[in-house]
């Protein structure tokens, strides 16, 4: 479970980091390498993006990566491919990251039983609520897929401790509203926010949304377990290469 391999590995270092990538961007190759550089630099868990025409969690540095992987014919069953390539290759923990139309055309069942033949370990669906998700979350948990969902700060405590009645792995914690990819206000408020979370919730808290720096990191140690970075790694990639992105995430540790 992805709960038990975050709190074994938090016993060497006080905070984790997670690595998000879009397959097929900007190719299948040269996705395998990306994800090759950043394992290398130290990364503990990484999602896998599955493409999507409409995501709309994400802000326009990811929007592009999916659209430039549609352009260039990534579909589902390459993802799939990819995923059992990469986590033959690796040994971390790697998620998909999709939406929920993806799944429902495939079929939960089908999805979550490839999925688990593909190694992955966990699932983030962040257009799917619960209430919504009965079957979903079924089906990934009965192939030992843990279901990853989203706390907001836009939520009230009351809500933030329902979701939490439904989490598996760890909770993905947004910073702030929006998409992906804006700058974010690393306050009080959102030290109020991780509180909030923390009260509810004994899993561990992933922070994504706008961390893009080693003081980012800082600011996270202590008030949660992972920092994920997915918007500035994709920057760096587009202006400056695969081997630039190992050595950003070097330097975040």
């Amino acid at each position: 479970m992805l709960e038990d391999y975050i709190w074994k590995k938090l016993r060497e270092k006080d905070i984790l980091l997670m690595a998000h990538i879009v397959i097929g961007y900007p190719s299948i190759e040269e996705s395998f390498e990306l994800v090759r550089a950043v394992v290398e630099a130290g990364v503990d868990l990484m999602e896998l993006q599955i493409p999507f025409s409409e995501p709309i969690a994400d802000g326009p540095v990811i929007l592009q990566a999916n659209q430039s992987a549609i352009a260039a014919s990534i579909r589902v069953d390459d993802c799939f491919r990819f995923a059992r390539k990469v986590t033959s290759a690796f040994d971390i923990p790697f998620l998909f990251m999709t939406y929920y139309n993806i799944v429902f055309k495939r079929g939960e069942e089908r999805f979550f039983a490839e999925a688990r033949e593909a190694g992955i370990r966990g699932s983030i669906v962040p257009d799917l609520p619960p209430e919504e998700g009965e079957s979903y979350m079924a089906a990934a948990t009965a192939n030992g897929i843990d279901p990853i969902f989203i706390l907001a700060p836009t939520s009230s405590f009351e809500r933030i401790k329902y979701l939490a009645r439904f989490g598996r792995g760890f909770f993905y914690c947004v910073a702030r509203k929006g998409v992906t990819g804006a700058d974010t206000d690393f306050s009080n408020d959102m030290k109020e926010f991780l509180k909030q979370c923390r009260r509810a919730t004994q899993l561990p808290l992933a922070l994504g949304f706008g961390v893009s720096s080693k003081k980012d990191v800082h600011f996270l140690r202590g008030r949660a377990e992972v920092a994920v970075v997915g918007s500035q790694a994709l920057r760096i990639l587009n202006n400056q290469g695969i081997q630039a992105v190992g050595d950003f995430f070097r330097g975040l540790k």
